[in-house]
């Protein structure tokens, strides 16, 4: 088997989320020649009419009947759903969870939101860690960069390293790896914002690559343009995502007495285009800043700018 490793065949490892991050994740392991089970809400759901339990037989992945029934045995159990639905998805594996497995809560949530699942998960026997993923999944797959904090923490580091991921501890309380995630996020997911708003701004006058070069002179080590698609296919891709993350950003901020303002705003901003539905008009992976641009402007019906 590729990529086999005889200290990974010991774990047996359990997604609840099947999602994008579940199935990318999963694919890296499942190379690793780790057994791995998996339960979603959708398999109940007739609307998907089966669609996404069958990719994960079709991937080999073993298909449970309910969340207990996913994490029950495993060694490593991966909470990989919805920000709004983390709390109650992690509550529903309860049942089936027990002494010696690591709970990996690797979704986008407030730190007050980890440490209220870890309430949860702790009279099991179980140990719960906080995991913050730093980066997009995708180009990664299992060995995305990680951080990692709480009860389990210490442990999962070796065990981790044995399947090949990159995890970096932090601290032994939960909320703080999360924390760095959010934070960041306000720079990370707001710079995104921005750069939408002012090249469709732009575009409006056909500016956008005289806005650009003003920009190289004043950060001159930064490819202006080639990072503004970057950044906007970022949104146009994953905007729903990451204006629900925004959103748990904000709500931290209120709750350490920090106004919201610039979260919330980017929040509005990722969402807006979400749900203009750009992201089903464009191939995946183009990161073309005029082509991005023009792609907005039609579902908007504004007629593309003549300028690069």
């Amino acid at each position: 088997m590729a990529g086999y490793n005889p200290g990974a065949m010991s774990e047996r490892i359990a997604f609840i989320g099947f999602g994008e991050a579940g199935q990318t994740i999963g694919r890296g392991l499942l190379a690793q020649g780790v057994p791995l089970c998996t339960y979603d809400i959708l398999f109940d759901d007739p609307a998907d009419q089966g669609r996404l339990a069958a990719k994960a037989r079709e991937m080999g992945v073993a298909v449970a009947a309910s969340h207990a029934e996913a994490v029950r045995g495993a060694s490593l159990v991966f909470l990989a759903v919805t920000a709004s639905s983390s709390l109650e998805a992690a509550r529903s594996c309860l049942p089936g969870l027990a002494k010696g497995q690591l709970f990996l809560d690797i979704n986008s949530v407030s730190p007050r939101r980890k440490q209220e699942t870890a309430a949860l998960v702790s009279p099991t026997g179980a140990a719960y860690v906080d995991v913050a993923v730093m980066a997009p999944v995708a180009p990664y797959g299992h060995r995305v960069p990680c951080l990692a904090g709480g009860p389990g923490a210490r442990e999962l580091m070796p065990r981790a390293q044995a399947l090949g991921m990159q995890v970096e501890f932090v601290s032994d309380d939960v909320g703080q790896a999360s924390a760095i995630k959010m934070f960041r996020s306000i720079l990370i997911k707001g710079l995104e914002a921005l750069m939408l708003e002012s090249m469709l701004a732009a575009s409006e006058y056909r500016v956008e690559a005289r806005v650009l070069a003003s920009l190289k002179e004043t950060f001159p080590s930064l490819d202006w343009e080639k990072l503004s698609g970057y950044l906007i296919e970022r949104v146009v891709r994953h905007g729903a995502r990451r204006a629900a993350e925004m959103r748990e950003v904000a709500a931290t901020l209120t709750e350490i007495g920090i106004e919201p303002i610039m979260a919330s705003a980017t929040a509005v901003r990722q969402q807006w285009l979400a749900d203009l539905g750009v992201k089903n008009s464009v191939p995946a992976r183009v990161e073309d800043r005029a082509t991005l641009v023009a792609a907005i402007r039609r579902a908007l019906g504004r007629t593309p700018s003549t300028q690069n």
